[in-house]
């Protein structure tokens, strides 16, 4: 696989698309922005200083999407036909989640517009709500799915769920084989904790199947404090940060910012070619 916009010099240039045929092009993204509870709460109410926050932020994603090219030095300028930008505030777990999808009929694929909106709508709500919350922090932008060009359909959640689906991931004991690190193993017995799992070649690299870790030993309650309580635990999870190596919580697609709770499953594979 090559990258298309560099030559056969190494050179970065804009990808000529006058020899592809037109075709409808989707593509849908999301991403979130964690805030305080007080924060959240003022958002639905209606609270904060600069008014209708989502409203705005709406404006502003459909807004970057039609722009992209001028934000991404080698996007093309295109005609959407549909951009939309929605939004789910989930309370209870500390976030808006913010999707974005665009379509056309052309030659270029529309997921950096999907993808710029989502960001664009993260950072003017961020905007909108500083006045009252600075810890607010965004991420987990990523692609959901994209349809149409030679490339052809992409769903991150079917690659997932045929990411694990896939996997057989043997239990690592304490007294597991060597090579394998010496951690608590998940059980049948009244063990507790967050249940962690290394996929495919993931598993074969770390030596790791899966194991437990206590949720009370995470320096924070979310992907990212998983991953540091790992590397306390044994130097090789280092290897968790090196290369692109995805994470799902509970079978979906998570990042560093995504909250965990006790009990909950997490995987960590690496990036599935071919989508």
């Amino acid at each position: 696989m090559s990258l298309t916009h560099l030559n056969a010099r190494g050179e970065a240039h804009m990808v000529d698309v006058a020899d592809k045929s037109e075709s409808r092009r989707e593509a849908s993204a999301s991403g979130r922005i964690h805030m305080q509870p007080d924060t959240l709460a003022l958002l639905l109410e209606g609270g904060l200083p600069k008014g209708d926050v989502l409203a705005t932020a709406r404006i502003a994603g459909i807004q970057a999407a039609k722009r992209t090219h001028e934000l991404i030095p080698l996007c093309h300028s295109l005609a959407l036909s549909r951009v939309a930008v929605d939004f789910s505030v989930e309370a209870d777990k500390g976030y808006v989640e913010v999707t974005a999808s665009c379509r056309l009929t052309g030659r270029s694929g529309v997921e950096m517009e999907a993808l710029t909106a989502v960001s664009v709508a993260c950072l003017t709500l961020y905007d909108m709500c500083k006045a009252v919350d600075k810890t607010m922090e965004i991420g987990g932008i990523h692609l959901e799915s994209k349809r149409g060009g030679r490339s052809g359909d992409y769903s991150r959640e079917t690659v997932v769920q045929e990411t694990l689906a896939a996997a057989s991931v043997p239990i690592v004991t304490s007294e597991g084989d060597a090579g394998q690190v010496s951690l608590r193993s998940r059980g049948g017995g009244t063990d507790t904790g967050i249940r962690v799992k290394c996929l495919a070649e993931l598993q074969e690299r770390l030596g790791v199947g899966e194991l437990s870790v206590p949720f009370d030993t995470l320096p924070s309650a979310d992907v990212a404090g998983i991953k540091l309580a790992l590397k306390a635990m044994d130097a090789r999870f280092a290897g968790l940060e090196e290369g692109r190596v995805l994470c799902a919580v509970n079978q979906v697609m998570a990042g560093d910012s995504t909250p965990v709770t006790e009990d909950d499953e997490v995987a960590f594979f690496p990036p599935v070619t071919g989508g």
